[in-house]
C-alpha cells in the first residue's frame, strides 16, 4: 500500500505537468482585422487564441469550443453589440471573464454590463498595451479561481456521489462478477471517461470484465497494454495524461487506432492481494486533475473492501 501511496504522489506531479502546459483559451472579438489580428499577436502565448469578427461569429466558436477564460469583445460592431454579445454569454458560461474595448464614451451602456456582471472591466480605444496585458492577467487569475473553487464543489459531489453508488452495488451483489459493469460505469461517468474497464484477478491473471463503453472502443487490446501489465505486476497506479507526447506508447497500434489520447490504470488491492484493475480511457489529454486522483485512490479502497465483502459472503 506504501508503494501505490507513494506512485500516486508521483502521477500527481506528472498531471500537475501536463495540466500547466494547456493554455487557457481566450476569444477575442473586433469586426476591425488589423485590430484582431493584433490582440491575437498579443496574447498568442499565453492563451489558446480564437479569433471572430463578429457576435454572431463569436457565439458559433463558443459553441464549438466550450467556455473560454476570457472574452476581449470591441463595443461597435454590426449587427450586434460588444455588450449585447457578452449577454448571450452569460448564462451559459458564467465563469468567463468579460472584457469591452470602447472607443466610444458609451457610459450608459458600459455602466449596465457592469452592474449586471457581463463585463470585468472596460478599456478604451487606442489602448496601452501594458495596460490591456495587466487587466488580461487578472482576468486570467479571477477565472482560474473561480474554476478552482466550482471544481473544488463539484469533486466534493462527484466523491459522493461514487461513494453512494459503490455502496449500493455492494447491498444488490451476489457475486464479484454482479459488480463490474456497475462500478465501471459509475467512475467512467463520474470523471467523464469514454470508456472504462473493472477487470478481475485471479491467480495474478486478468479474469472476468465489467466495461462502460457508450462509444463502442475497442478495448480488446487491454490484457496486453503496458500500463495495464505494470499496474498488475508492480501493484501501483500508472498513467499516460498525453499518449501522443509518450515515445513508447503513442507507437503501440492500439492507441493510434482508438484514439485514446490518456489511460489511467488502478490496481485494486485488498490487504496487499490484487483484486482487480481498473481502467480509464479518454479521447483527450489531461483529462483529470491532480485532486481528482484522491477521489479516485479513496473510490478504489472502497471497490477492494466491496469485492472482498461480495466474494466472501
Amino acid at each position: 500500500m506504501d508503494n501505490v501511496i507513494q506512485d500516486l504522489e508521483e502521477i500527481k506531479s506528472q498531471l500537475k505537468k501536463a495540466m500547466r502546459s494547456k493554455k487557457p483559451k481566450m476569444l477575442v472579438v473586433d469586426d476591425e482585422p488589423d485590430n484582431l489580428d493584433l490582440l491575437y499577436r498579443t496574447f498568442r502565448r499565453e492563451f489558446n487564441v480564437f479569433k471572430a469578427d463578429s457576435g454572431v461569429s463569436a457565439l458559433e466558436i463558443l459553441k464549438e469550443q466550450g467556455e473560454v477564460a476570457v472574452i476581449i469583445s470591441d463595443q461597435r460592431m454590426p449587427e450586434m453589440k460588444g455588450t449585447e454579445f457578452l449577454s448571450k454569454t452569460l448564462s451559459e458560461f458564467p465563469n468567463t471573464v468579460r472584457i469591452i474595448l470602447t472607443g466610444f464614451t458609451d457610459i450608459e451602456d458600459l455602466v449596465e454590463a457592469i452592474n449586471s456582471g457581463q463585463v470585468y472591466k472596460y478599456i478604451t480605444k487606442p489602448w496601452d498595451p501594458k495596460e490591456l496585458k495587466e487587466v488580461v492577467q487578472n482576468a486570467a487569475q479571477t477565472y482560474s479561481l473561480i474554476q478552482q473553487r466550482s471544481e473544488e464543489l463539484l469533486r466534493a459531489q462527484a466523491h459522493t456521489q461514487l461513494m453512494a453508488a459503490i455502496l449500493q452495488v455492494a447491498q444488490q451483489a451476489n457475486q464479484p462478477e454482479d459488480c463490474l459493469d456497475p462500478i465501471a460505469k459509475a467512475f467512467a461517468e463520474n470523471f467523464a471517461a469514454d470508456s472504462a474497464i473493472l477487470q478481475l484477478v485471479e491467480g495474478q491473471e486478468l479474469a472476468t470484465a465489467g466495461t462502460y463503453n457508450p462509444n463502442q472502443i475497442d478495448l480488446s487490446w487491454l490484457a496486453n497494454d503496458p500500463l495495464v501489465e505494470q499496474a498488475r505486476t508492480q501493484h501501483q497506479i500508472k498513467v499516460s495524461a498525453n499518449i501522443g507526447r509518450d515515445k513508447e506508447l503513442s507507437q503501440l497500434e492500439h492507441y493510434q487506432n482508438t484514439g485514446i489520447q490518456a489511460h489511467l490504470v488502478v490496481p485494486i488491492l485488498y490487504r496487499e492481494t490484487l483484486l482487480a484493475i481498473l481502467a480509464l480511457q479518454w479521447k483527450k489529454t489531461a483529462p483529470i486533475k491532480e485532486e481528482e486522483l484522491d477521489t479516485i485512490y479513496l473510490a478504489c479502497q472502497q471497490v477492494a473492501l466491496t469485492l472482498n465483502t461480495v466474494r466472501n459472503s
